[in-house]
């Protein structure tokens, strides 16, 4: 695996998505700011086992268990303070903070569990590759079972609710925020699904 290859894909898909596109400072060399939000999270991934790639590299996600992914708080501000300076500048600081802190309240505090923290597919393998998807996928929900543990998404974007709940998820909350975007969130329970993935 070339990291430096990763790292860029998950910046060209994160120039996509609604949530990064939001925390991303507008104006100067926005490129390095997604690069830098990109190394910040493959960084991350690889350091709790969470990073999952398809087979031809183009399907990307973080996969993060709650009980292995606690970071220092020392270590855990310091790495805040830098995303602020390489990546969301000052102005909008208290509002992404409040809005990760109901994001985080939305999944359960005194349990285990598998969160979904980033999943996109590189342009040149959507639509002609579907596979490439439908790997991904599997290998999301043969962890829930592996482990048996509740994974926790959510998601800006309508279409994709629909795709999750042909996956098996549910729709268990809807945020209409204050800026006016939605975010749905979701939840497969392996407990409640046929085990289709470990056996």
């Amino acid at each position: 695996m070339n990291k430096e290859v990763i790292i860029n894909r998950v910046a060209e898909i994160l120039k996509e998505t609604p949530a990064s596109m939001q925390i991303v400072k507008k104006g100067g060399d926005r490129d390095a700011r997604f690069k830098y939000l990109a190394q910040h999270m493959v960084e991350k991934a690889i350091d709790n086992d969470a990073l999952i790639l398809s087979s031809n590299k183009m399907g990307i996600a973080i996969v993060l268990r709650k009980s292995k992914s606690k970071t220092s708080f020392f270590k855990e501000t310091f790495e805040n303070i830098k995303l602020v300076l390489n990546v969301t500048g000052f102005k909008n600081v208290l509002t992404i903070l409040k809005n990760q802190k109901y994001i985080k309240n939305q999944r359960p505090d005194n349990e285990d569990y598998l969160y979904c923290w980033f999943w996109g597919i590189s342009k040149d393998a959507r639509g002609a590759d579907t596979q490439v998807g439908k790997e991904m996928k599997d290998e999301f929900l043969r962890r829930a079972h592996l482990y048996n543990l509740p994974l926790y998404a959510e998601t800006q974007t309508r279409r994709n609710t629909i795709v999750y709940q042909k996956f098996g998820f549910n729709l268990f909350h809807t945020w209409n925020r204050e800026d006016g975007k939605t975010m749905y969130f979701m939840k497969y329970d392996p407990t409640t699904q046929e085990d289709k993935f470990t056996k």
